[in-house]
Order: C-alpha cells, then structure tokens, then sequence
C-alpha cells in the first residue's frame, strides 16, 4: 500500500524540510504505524522512492498516491464517496457529504470494537450485511469468528476499503460480497448463521432495510437464540421526534426477536 497524505502530514513533512532536518518520523498509513522519511525542498523519500509535495492539500480529504501523483481518496458517480481522516487515526467516509460512521466522541474503530463485543463472536459465523469500511469485520477475525459473511452494495466503498490501512484483508475467513443484502440474503440458508451485524444506511436512504419483510429475512438465516445488532442511531429525532431505535425494536419483535434498546441501537435475540 502506497502512502497516504492528509494535510496534517503535508505541514508536518513540510514544517521538518524548512527546519532544516534530514528526516523526520510520521505516519503514512493514517496512524497504523510510525516510518521514517527523508525530506528535502523538492521532495520527500519514502522506502527508496521520491515523492513530491503536493501544490495544495485540503482538510478533511485523504491523499493516495496513483503512481503520478496525489489524488483525493474519493470518487463521484451518482454520490461523492469519500474517505475522511479523523484525529482518531481510524477514517469514516462520507456519501454526499453525510458522514456513515461516529466520530465525535470515539473512534469509529473503537466504536466498532463495543458494537461486535455484544454478539461474542468467538468460533460463531456472522453474517455483516453492510460491509462499509470493514470495522466490524476487523473485530469479528480479531475476536476469532470462525467465518465472516460480509455484503456491500456499493463498488466505491469497496475501492474505498482497498486505500484504507485499517479496513481488513479478504481471505483467513472473511469473504467479501459486491451485493445488495436486501436481495442477496434470500440465497442464504435458513439457520445459517449464528449472529448478525446490521449498520444499515439511514433510514430516508435504505429504507427496505428497516422493513419487517428484510428482518423477517434476517430471522430465517440466524439460529434460535443467535444475536442480532442493529445500528440505528437517532435520525430525525429533533426535527420529526420520530423514534427510529423504538421503531425497529418493534419491528424486530414483530419478525421474531427479542429486542432491546442498547447505546445507538437495538441488540435482538432471535426467539
């Protein structure tokens, strides 16, 4: 993976070449690691190659090098999809300038680390039905799930995954599937898995997957008693006080679960 470049990095490589000092210790995999770099005026060395410093770096916008040059880690086709840095170290990205995971209290990946806790993914099968940038799937291999079943819809986010030091590798029991779970879980077996994260997008953007049909679904793969942990949030609680967490425990209850309000969502046992 090459190196990645936000601007914090940029004034700090910078801010070492104007010093006048011949290298300097940062990060180029977005806090993962620390590496040494050879700066100069014109340019920076890093693992025997030369790169140039950027004319212009952007706050909240992360940089891939594309073999020419500095690019922004992100991509427009119907939606600007783009990986944004956090002081955290772990990104999140944003689709059209709405940001998919939390960041102001916690790190994304630490959040993902509570959320995956809840369902004790030890020796089970999971099934994680909107991959995203594959937190929950890093903390599933890392508290030794015997196999992940990961789903995402959307290529870019898949694009997105390949740039990001601490989105998990495909392989060693996490499969990664380009698919809209709303469709694909009908392929699954009954009873196939023995737990279930589910961190859908909003309600207004994904509302087929807060709908009792798809959690009706979501019943007929996971095993009596397996666990289930919906992500919900609180969209529109403020402007419409409608109650999204209570609505889908209800929903939940009605396909067959068990369900409780836990933190920004809905942990479930199936019944």
């Amino acid at each position: 993976m090459g190196p990645l470049l936000t601007l914090e990095v940029l004034e700090q490589l910078r801010a070492a070449a104007c010093a006048g000092a011949a290298t300097v210790e940062c990060s180029l995999d977005l806090q993962r690691s620390t590496t040494m770099v050879d700066v100069g005026v014109a340019g920076w060395i890093w693992k025997g190659q030369r790169f140039p410093y950027p004319d212009s770096c952007k706050d909240r916008t992360i940089y891939h090098w594309d073999g020419e040059t500095f690019q922004p880690a992100a991509r427009y086709t119907t939606s600007l999809i783009k990986l944004v840095p956090t002081h955290w170290g772990p990104p999140t990205f944003e689709i059209d300038g709405i940001k998919m995971l939390p960041t102001a209290r916690i790190s994304p990946y630490a959040d993902a680390e509570r959320k995956v806790s809840l369902i004790r993914p030890r020796g089970k099968v999971i099934l994680d039905t909107c991959g995203g940038l594959g937190y929950f799937a890093a903390w599933c291999l890392q508290g030794q799930a015997r196999q992940v079943l990961s789903y995402e819809k959307n290529p870019e986010v898949i694009w997105l995954r390949s740039l990001n030091p601490w989105s998990p590798k495909i392989g060693s029991g996490l499969t990664l599937t380009q698919g809209d779970i709303a469709e694909e879980i009908a392929m699954l077996p009954s009873q196939s898995v023995d737990a279930i994260l589910h961190d859908p997008p909003r309600f207004g953007i994904a509302g087929e997957l807060y709908s009792r049909v798809f959690y009706e679904q979501l019943a007929r793969v996971l095993k009596r008693k397996g666990k289930l942990f919906h992500y919900t949030g609180t969209p529109n609680k403020l402007t419409s006080h409608r109650d999204v967490p209570n609505e889908v425990a209800n929903r939940l209850r009605h396909a067959g679960f068990a369900a409780q309000l836990n933190g920004d969502g809905v942990l479930a046992v199936r019944t």
